[in-house]
């Protein structure tokens, strides 16, 4: 039976904003040690673990560390995740392989690649001969060193993301057949500078993104393919090489991954500027709310997403709503800790006047002096019903309701990610009775809200994730992009490619 050595690093991160991610948000989102890690059943993770246990194989727990997204990892935190995770992974030795759970944007203060620093820490302990397989958010931004120190790299492949499970079941049957004899990966990352947001990535239906996933997916019937990628890479990092593309593993093949993954880098190209939304100023988006019938009228707030980054404390759309009447039926959400204790302090029904907003990442915007009721509190505790995180205790703190005009505002002191409305059910608030409805995930409102919204408008507002990068001034980045520039002409795909010397 084989020794596989699993564990995990995962977050996504953001160099236009949010703020920098310490030890105490993992604990505050999921940090588990040794055996107790093998109780995990969720998520990629716990896809992996199911497969292995079917298998027969003895598993040997690192660390799992996930968070929200925000800024980059401190040093400190870094150093201290990554140092358990090798420190119980040299006490797991022998192994046979090692799994990694990894997103594939997370970044440190003293590694700008965590993902390819914590992968060649790995290889430099286990030596070139052992497997390891990580899996990727299809946000990752792959690197060189990636490729390279990896046997092979598995990524999800839907938006809503709803495959994590799978994709680790995926990741470890491969690793489970490669240290059986029965293949031997070989991997080709080809990228092009395509560097856009999320609102067109879905993968469900037509759209720009979907089709490149299907393309890429219908290779995997191919004989000799052992999987295949498609990266829509995460916008908000400033990092050299950063660009979209596909990835291929053939069972030692290296034409045919570098055949591949070049195909499937210049379809993306191609469908370049479908991936591009149309954006509208606040104010703008709730005269035109106004004139649709019903609701609830979307208002997608992308540009402060904290599944993205993002503080989630912005009250761009807020000020829209208030100048415009502040009369119709509305939920906003806004990350704000003083706020929300000023409301506890009130108590429910209680009057309160508060600062609100920008106050976490006060680069975007400036506080807006609001009077409302205190409608509700809680301790802002949820649970995840689907997706990457199915199963896992959300955070928001100390939460409350506060009721200014017609307009109920969710007054969070700790972003989350959203995903399928569980914040909103957990005060309470009923997103089908409102006129209007802020959200601030640039995807999964789709799934959530969007089966029956009568609008959608897509917002422009200041903030670290934005609808669109066409305006970012990015520091890093070697070469020409688009949409940076919309005149760039097609030049070959950047390929990495890497052989495995097992």
């Amino acid at each position: 039976m084989p020794r596989l050595a699993v564990g995990s690093i995962f977050t996504e991160c953001n160099h236009l904003g949010g703020t920098p991610l310490e030890l105490g948000d993992f604990e505050r989102g999921e940090l588990t040690r040794g055996n107790a890690l093998l109780a995990t059943t969720h998520g990629t993770l716990g896809g992996a673990l199911a497969t292995f246990r079917e298998a027969g194989a003895t598993v040997l727990p690192t660390l799992a560390a996930s968070t929200c997204p925000g800024g980059p990892l401190t040093a400190a935190c870094y150093a201290a995740l990554k140092g358990e995770l090798l420190a119980r992974l040299v006490d797991a030795f022998p192994v046979d392989g090692v799994l990694l759970a990894l997103h594939g944007s997370a970044t440190a203060e003293n590694a700008p690649d965590l993902e390819g620093d914590l992968l060649t820490a790995v290889r430099q302990l286990v030596g070139p001969r052992i497997p390891v397989v990580a899996t990727l958010d299809l946000h990752a931004h792959v690197t060189a060193e990636m490729v390279s120190q990896a046997t092979a790299l598995v990524a999800w492949e839907t938006y809503p993301h709803r495959d994590a499970f799978g994709t680790g079941s995926r990741g470890a049957r491969l690793l489970l057949e490669t240290v059986a004899g029965k293949c031997r990966p070989t991997m080709a990352l080809a990228k092009v500078p395509v560097i856009t947001a999320a609102l067109h990535g879905g993968t469900d239906g037509p759209g720009p993104f979907a089709d490149v996933m299907r393309y890429a997916k219908w290779h995997e019937s191919l004989p000799g393919v052992l999987s295949t990628s498609v990266f829509l890479v995460h916008p908000y990092l400033d990092l050299p090489g950063l660009g979209s593309g596909g990835l291929v593993v053939t069972d030692h093949d290296a034409v045919l991954a570098r055949q591949l993954a070049g195909q499937i880098a210049r379809l993306y190209w191609a469908r370049r500027t479908d991936l591009e939304p149309v954006v509208h100023r606040p104010d703008e988006a709730v005269a035109l709310g106004k004139q649709i019938d019903g609701g609830p009228v979307l208002l997608v707030e992308t540009a402060d997403c904290c599944g993205g980054g993002a503080a989630g404390d912005s009250v761009a759309s807020l000020k829209a709503l208030l100048a415009a009447g502040g009369d119709e039926r509305a939920i906003v959400p806004v990350v704000d800790s003083e706020a929300a204790s000023l409301c506890h302090a009130a108590g429910e029904r209680g009057q309160v006047t508060v600062q609100l907003g920008h106050q976490v990442d006060p680069r975007w915007g400036t506080p807006l002096r609001v009077t409302g009721v205190v409608n509700h509190l809680c301790d802002g505790r949820f649970q995840y019903a689907g997706g990457i995180f199915d199963g896992q205790l959300g955070d928001m703190g100390p939460t409350a309701v506060l009721r200014v005009g017609a307009i109920d505002i969710l007054v969070a002191s700790r972003g989350t990610y959203d995903w399928n409305g569980e914040q909103l059910q957990r005060v309470g608030l009923d997103p089908r009775s409102v006129k209007f409805l802020v959200v601030k995930n640039p995807m999964n409102f789709n799934m959530a809200f969007r089966p029956f919204a009568t609008g959608v408008f897509i917002l422009d507002t200041p903030g670290p994730t934005p609808a669109s990068v066409r305006n970012v001034d990015f520091q890093q980045l070697e070469r020409a992009w688009y949409p940076g520039d919309v005149t760039l002409a097609w030049s070959e795909p950047t390929v990495f490619e890497s052989a495995w010397g097992g």
